[in-house]
């Protein structure tokens, strides 16, 4: 048998359009008395099923020749009972067979992937899971995201987690670190946190899930099979059944804490490329080519997929589809959201808003290196304004507050930069067209992208680049620890007071550090992993997040779900280097506070504020008051790095 990773190399890919293409289901269907199974390859000749006793390491139990139809699906039934049977195709193309694969559509999958298997998901529900629900929001803005590693959260000896870096320790409760801290979900629900953002949890290629023993770490944005949980982060990677189960029931213990669980897709590039799964079973169709013949790489990772295609976009909303009901995710991050086209974008959103109206659609709105894709057609920050379902990533205030991510030494308004000012005006605001913003003056934005405030996605971190601690010590050498975890808060309570949808790196509520690291995809656990002993070393700056998060939840002023809400509502009162106040008025989005003053001081002085009349104070620098203790009148001295919250009732 010849057998070849992909057919013989084309330098013309236009024979591709021509294939016919199928509305039809391609998953696998089970049933206790047959199983049917699919594979859409218009190109092969032959198509070949073989059947396994394990997930890997077991001779070919027996092959069953598929037939096609006219549109290029293989198909065969077999009856009897298959729960628990591994599966392979193998196609014949040019020629040569293929190296087997367990097809796009698998849904559960043995050790490292390479095996399909037959599965009753019935059997895979934990208890009450019929009666699980997504977490409601009355808007988008409503959220606080959450972005973590499962891994980074347990992994730490401190965490005393009994599944160290697993679906299971990120969920385990009453967990505590020497020093009496809360670890894994109990700090997470501590924080008031809404929805957890996970990195990466299909399977990907970058763990060997045989050698567990051996740490290894990887942030997992390297697919694989899309529709399957990572093996590495289960009990058991050998038994296909674990990690569905296991992954179930984290998301069930979140969604009893009322927390929404947001997955991070990678729909944009595949890990492998020549023989990747996609290329097993329909070679070359499902990415884009330069006119050259080679790969196209907007992704930097060696390929980019064709979502335009037919059959792309199928599998992608199919797949997106799955994650919604099998698993009831609550929303999904666009990894590179760029590469894809605007259409499949709304399709997508359309759907699944249809399942989930509370649904968190958002991505990365730009593309690592160009695109044969037509800019107009790209699903890019710019073209938020034709999303309507769809939020998309601030760089603008990102790189406003705290300086450009590429350049460590560069510096933002928290950290001393002049002119960042108009850059943090378009945060507050959530990216909408707003009179009293100069938007000549954004830093990578020239006009609003956004239709409402909740589409732009506010944060000042994440997993990419330096976190937020790192960045401020490198770009500020000279500062003080005391001024570093100053300019580390008012960074923060900038992303928690402006009218986007707020999001927060794990960890940076404790001041997490990378030791430098600014790209830590496969560093090891010493770097990537979350230290709780810094849960107690900054103790002020946890309970600050939690004070912030508290006071966001109870003021839905801050959250106004409508361009014209914020357009009537808030108000820019004084603008100056390193020192913005605005107020919201009109008991805005039916808050219990009739006007709030909001100021931030990023200068290295103490500021005499005029105000005129008199207020009642909600925050003055680290200092959290009820309504009753404190009140000012005629001026208020704002500390230095510092940001000060008045309110009328």
């Amino acid at each position: 048998m010849l057998i070849s990773s992909c057919p013989k190399k084309r330098t013309t890919f236009s024979y591709i359009d021509a294939y016919p293409t199928s509305k039809e289901s391609l998953w696998l269907h089970y049933t206790k008395k047959e199983s049917t199974f699919k594979i859409w390859s218009p190109i092969a000749t032959a198509v070949n099923l073989n059947f396994y006793k394990t997930g890997n390491n077991s001779s070919i139990l027996a092959t069953h020749a598929l037939a096609v139809d006219d549109n290029g699906v293989w198909s065969k039934t077999i009856q009897g009972d298959l729960h628990g049977i591994y599966y392979t195709y193998e196609t014949y193309i040019d020629n040569y067979w293929q190296a087997e694969t367990p097809g796009i559509y698998a849904k559960a999958v043995g050790v490292n992937g390479q095996r399909a298997m037959v599965l009753d998901f019935d059997t895979t529900n934990p208890i009450n899971w019929a009666n699980d629900n997504y977490v409601k929001l009355n808007s988008p803005n409503d959220a606080i995201i959450y972005e973590l590693h499962i891994r980074d959260l347990t992994i730490q000896k401190e965490a005393n987690s009994s599944f160290a870096g697993k679906y299971l320790g990120l969920v385990e409760e009453g967990t505590k670190n020497l020093q009496n801290v809360s670890t894994a979900i109990d700090h997470i629900k501590e924080l008031g946190i809404t929805h957890v953002h996970l990195l990466p949890t299909f399977n990907h290629y970058s763990i060997d899930e045989t050698n567990l023993e051996k740490p290894q770490f990887n942030w997992g944005y390297d697919p694989q099979n899309y529709q399957v949980p990572e093996g590495s982060f289960s009990t058991n990677p050998f038994d296909a059944k674990v990690r569905i189960v296991e992954f179930k029931t984290m998301v069930k213990a979140f969604h009893d804490a009322n927390i929404g669980v947001i997955l991070d897709v990678v729909y944009n590039h595949t890990g492998r490329t020549e023989n990747s799964n996609f290329n097993l079973e329909n070679p070359y169709y499902y990415y884009r080519f330069n006119k050259n013949g080679t790969y196209s790489d907007a992704a930097a990772c060696g390929n980019e997929t064709a979502s335009e295609r037919e059959m792309m976009r199928k599998f992608m909303i199919e797949s997106l589809k799955y994650w919604t009901i099998e698993y009831h995710i609550d929303g999904f991050r666009f990894d590179l959201m760029g590469i894809h086209d605007l259409k499949t974008m709304n399709l997508i959103a359309d759907e699944i808003k249809k399942m989930n109206p509370n649904a968190l659609i958002y991505g990365e709105g730009w593309t690592a290196n160009d695109s044969p894709l037509a800019k107009q057609h790209q699903a890019l920050k710019k073209h938020t304004n034709q999303m309507p379902h769809i939020a998309a990533f601030s760089d603008d205030v990102r790189d406003g507050i705290k300086g450009s991510v590429f350049k460590h030494k560069d510096t933002g308004f928290v950290n001393g930069a002049k002119n960042k000012e108009e850059s943090i005006k378009f945060g507050i605001v959530g990216s909408i067209e707003h009179a009293q913003i100069d938007y000549k003056k954004v830093n990578y934005s020239n006009k609003p992208w956004a239709n409402e405030p909740w589409q732009a996605v506010n944060y000042v971190s994440c997993h990419d680049n330096l976190t937020l601690y790192d960045k401020l010590k490198i770009s500020k050498p000279n500062a003080s620890e005391n001024e570093i975890k100053a300019m580390h808060k008012l960074a923060t309570a900038i992303i928690l007071t402006s009218q986007g949808t707020p999001f927060l790196h794990a960890g940076s509520e404790m001041m997490r550090t990378k030791n430098g690291d600014d790209n830590s995809y496969k560093s090891p656990d010493s770097i990537n992993q979350i230290n709780w002993n810094l849960k107690v070393k900054n103790a002020d700056v946890v309970r600050y997040f939690q004070n912030l998060i508290t006071l966001r939840k109870e003021h839905p002023a801050f959250r106004m779900p409508t361009a014209k809400e914020v357009q009537k509502n808030l108000e820019f009162r004084e603008v100056d280097h390193g020192f913005i106040s605005f107020q919201i008025k009109n008991n805005a989005n039916n808050d219990p506070w009739k006007t709030i003053l909001v100021i931030y001081n990023a200068q290295n002085k103490l500021v005499r504020y005029t105000l005129n009349e008199t207020w009642k104070v909600a925050v003055l620098d680290d200092y959290f008051y009820s309504e009753s203790k404190k009140t000012v009148a005629n001026y208020l001295n704002i500390p230095a790095i510092s940001v000060a919250i008045l309110f009328k009732k």
